[in-house]
């Protein structure tokens, strides 16, 4: 049975719709996107309590794919240091075929089995660690065999997959299907299949990074101080906060070097 991420789209003659429709089209299969991801909800907030729990025990978070997903994992886990004040490291993006795979497809990597675990030993991944699994097809053997492989070692295992019954949701310990449907253009996952993707990711690393005392009230207080934009956006948050002018605030942020430790001085 054909996967229903390579059927065939519910538009034709693509080539002879106007810029509007073909806008419009788009747009109109990219809404069913969330809709999909919330019948999903009871399976990601399994999978996210058993992160948090394993995290807070000294755990790692590791996103591996190929292609588009395994892109997509390492933009997610590539902002959570800035943005959250983690230390690199403590969530991971491995895509097939190394970091020049980032930018250039690499031939045949998401095809070799064994190279996903070899990929994730080089990072000592432990039993303390879980590892998830990032797949529109589902079928990736890359991201099959590094699963099997954990699963053999005791080490936690997830997926995002876009098809139902695939091999990567068959080995995942927690699988996430969300399934999309058809994409706009036969078989071209980068589309709704990633955008399903990139929602799951950024639901999964804002609720872990809450849960791990990384927000206050709704502010990102651990950011690190990156631009002109942050220093900024966090000024205005402790003057916001303990209630001083900008240039106090300024200073009391340019000093302790975060929202956090500036707003914890001053209130000491």
């Amino acid at each position: 049975m054909k996967p229903i991420t390579e059927s065939s789209s519910k538009y034709n003659s693509l080539e002879k719709m106007s810029v509007k429709k073909l806008l419009t089209n788009i747009n109109k299969e990219d809404k069913t996107v969330p809709y999909a991801i919330e019948k999903a909800i009871p399976k990601i907030e399994k999978l996210l309590n058993v992160i948090v729990k394993q995290m807070k025990q000294g755990g790692r978070l590791f996103y591996i794919g190929a292609g588009t997903s395994g892109r997509l994992g390492i933009v997610d886990a590539s902002e959570c240091p800035p943005t959250y004040g983690v230390p690199q490291g403590l969530v991971i993006g491995i895509i097939a075929g190394g970091d020049k795979a980032i930018r250039k497809a690499v031939e045949f990597a998401e095809d070799d089995k064994a190279q996903g675990w070899k990929d994730l030993l080089e990072h000592k991944i432990n039993a303390k660690d879980i590892v998830i699994g990032i797949a529109a097809s589902g079928s990736t053997p890359y991201v099959v065999g590094s699963l099997e492989e954990c699963n053999k070692n005791n080490i936690t295992t997830g997926c995002i997959v876009c098809n139902k019954g695939s091999n990567v949701a068959k080995v995942a310990k927690h699988k996430i299907e969300v399934i999309v449907g058809p994409e706009f253009v036969t078989g071209s996952t980068r589309m709704k299949s990633g955008t399903a993707q990139k929602l799951i990711l950024n639901m999964i690393s804002t609720s872990v990074m809450i849960k791990l005392g990384r927000v206050k009230g709704n502010k990102m207080v651990d950011m690190q101080l990156s631009n002109n934009k942050l220093v900024d956006r966090g000024t205005k948050m402790i003057a916001d906060e303990i209630k001083v002018s900008y240039q106090k605030a300024n200073e009391l942020l340019l000093k302790h070097g975060s929202v956090r430790k500036a707003v914890d001085s001053y209130k000491k």
